[in-house]
């Protein structure tokens, strides 16, 4: 699942979308070994709250992140020891509420089914003002309540992530990092409500807004 700061999200597994997709995004690098994790200055830098510095012994905490959404709430258990530049990223920016009050902005209904957030502009183009490689592709697969990051090409992981709300067939590279363990339901819900094919059939705004309210880390 492809964000696009220059264009191109999904567009690897729904095309066209009007935009050039990266001819690297179509053959992902190989997954980068984790033993430190490298958080690159990048723009744009949306609701810029600092890079991270990675701690190993923090990364490896287990926690739940729980999205309280105008739809209702989802939980999901963060894979700390498959993902662990991912999930410290993510409750880095949670814990300095970067995802409160933003929106999920783009539900897929045809092909292949999620629903992408993570973006404090709205737009598929934001970004917190760095990157990070990818983790844990190697036999990736994305069944529902997968969580996995959303990116435009290998390596290039910030903010913007997705829920798969029914089973889906994607190239495995998009790092997956946690585990839906409560409020399918309500993804499925959202899905249910439709989007407004702005990017085709199947694909654009959900008409359920899906506005998140406050994102809870949990152990």
């Amino acid at each position: 699942m492809l964000r696009k700061p220059h264009a191109a999200l999904l567009a690897a597994a729904l095309l066209p979308l009007g935009a050039a997709v990266p001819a690297a995004a179509a053959a992902p690098a190989p997954p980068a070994q984790t033993t430190a994790c490298t958080y690159t200055p990048a723009v744009p830098a949306d609701k810029f709250k600092g890079i991270p510095v990675f701690d190993a012994a923090k990364a490896a905490r287990p926690y739940k992140a729980t999205l309280r959404t105008s739809q209702g709430a989802v939980t999901f258990r963060a894979e700390v020891d498959k993902a662990p530049c991912t999930t410290y990223s993510f409750k880095f920016l949670a814990q300095r509420a970067y995802f409160d009050g933003t929106h999920c902005h783009r539900l897929t209904t045809a092909r292949i089914y999620v629903l992408q957030c993570g973006d404090p502009t709205g737009t598929g183009s934001g970004s917190p003002g760095y990157s990070f490689p990818d983790e844990n592709l190697t036999g990736a697969t994305y069944p529902a309540g997968t969580v996995a990051m959303a990116n435009a090409g290998p390596n290039t992981n910030g903010s913007q992530f997705f829920f798969v709300w029914k089973d889906t067939k994607l190239p495995p590279a998009y790092t997956p990092f946690g585990k839906v363990t409560a409020g399918l339901g309500t993804l499925r819900k959202i899905a249910a409500g439709g989007e407004d094919d702005q990017n085709g059939p199947g694909d654009g705004f959900p008409t359920l807004p899906v506005d998140i309210k406050r994102v809870r880390i949990s152990s």
